[in-house]
């Protein structure tokens, strides 16, 4: 029994390094190197290249390094009987509950245009709005959005979330379904989105959604690029229902240079940089699924397949 390594980045070698140290039993390969295929039953993966784990016949696991896996369900030739799992990690939540806190006060306080008029030389005091003046909506209340909620109600915030299913969150109303979405809509003035990608939540942020806004309210996407449609995007800051948009994940990253998103004065974009796996607080769930597998024992955090998380 082994463990592959397989990512489409630089990372592999410091992952494999920091696995092997915590390891030094089990035997670890990149998937880039000369390695027993028949041998490896767990394999820990990030944007894996199409159709390449069917090389491995006594696979028994696929691993996420983090919270997402909609990538490995593009892939089609996975076997349907092999469990995937995923990352739930506090230090993960914690830094993506930072940075979106981080731009919703950018939003607020008027830091992003106020970085535009340094760069044009431009004096331009504007108004302000004030913690207290908004209500932040968080779309998907799992571990991600669960933390972002209690942070920023721990900072004065007045919170909303909405979810597929009924969830109690102390301080904060959880909207459910469809049902209830238009009045979860209705009430954010800053709309974050942490849903996990499946084919029920592609293109859920269009302009359906948009309309349903209060006005001037600010959209934030730290989930996946193929939760937006791009151009409904464009088409309703423009028209000045949206008051612009922070965005960290997209269609296609990097972010072609031709894209409109690049020189907008009201989108702010970062590089898919919200929230980045820890090698010191992955290692461990992944090592702990692995001797599960070899014992046996039921694996944690499975995804539901049905679900697509």
């Amino acid at each position: 029994m082994a463990i592959v390594i397989i990512r489409q980045d630089r990372k592999i070698d410091s992952w494999k390094k920091a696995l092997v140290a915590k390891a030094p039993d089990i035997s670890i390969y990149s998937y880039l190197e000369e390695h027993p295929k028949e041998e490896i039953t767990l394999a820990c993966v990030w944007k894996q290249p199409v159709d390449i784990l069917k090389q491995y016949p006594n696979l028994k696991c696929i691993a996420s390094f983090g919270a997402g896996v909609d990538f490995i369900f593009k892939d089609q030739s996975i076997p349907k009987h092999i469990p995937i799992t995923r990352v739930v990690d506090p230090v993960l939540a914690g830094d993506m509950s930072e940075f979106v806190l981080a731009l919703i006060l950018s939003f607020l306080k008027n830091l992003n245009s106020y970085k535009t008029d340094q760069l044009k030389k431009v004096w331009n005091p504007r108004e302000y709005k004030r913690i207290s003046d908004i209500t932040v909506g968080i779309m998907g209340m799992g571990a991600l959005g669960e933390e972002l909620a209690v942070d920023l109600i721990k900072n004065g915030f007045k919170v909303i979330g909405w979810a597929t299913s009924p969830k109690e969150i102390p301080e904060s109303e959880v909207y459910a379904g469809d049902s209830e979405k238009n009045t979860f809509l209705s009430r954010s003035n800053i709309l974050v989105c942490l849903l996990p990608l499946t084919q029920q939540t592609t293109g859920i942020l269009n302009s359906k959604l948009f309309k349903e806004l209060p006005k001037q309210s600010y959209v934030i996407n730290v989930a996946r690029g193929g939760h937006l449609v791009d151009e409904d995007l464009l088409e309703y800051i423009n028209n000045g229902h949206l008051a612009g948009a922070g965005l960290d994940v997209f269609h296609e990253e990097p972010l072609p240079c031709e894209h409109p998103f690049w020189t907008h004065p009201k989108i702010q974009i970062t590089p898919h940089v919200a929230s980045v796996s820890d090698i010191e607080s992955v290692i461990p769930q992944l090592l702990e699924n692995y001797r599960k597998l070899t014992e046996g024992k039921p694996l944690n955090n499975t995804v539901n397949r049905e679900k697509g998380y």
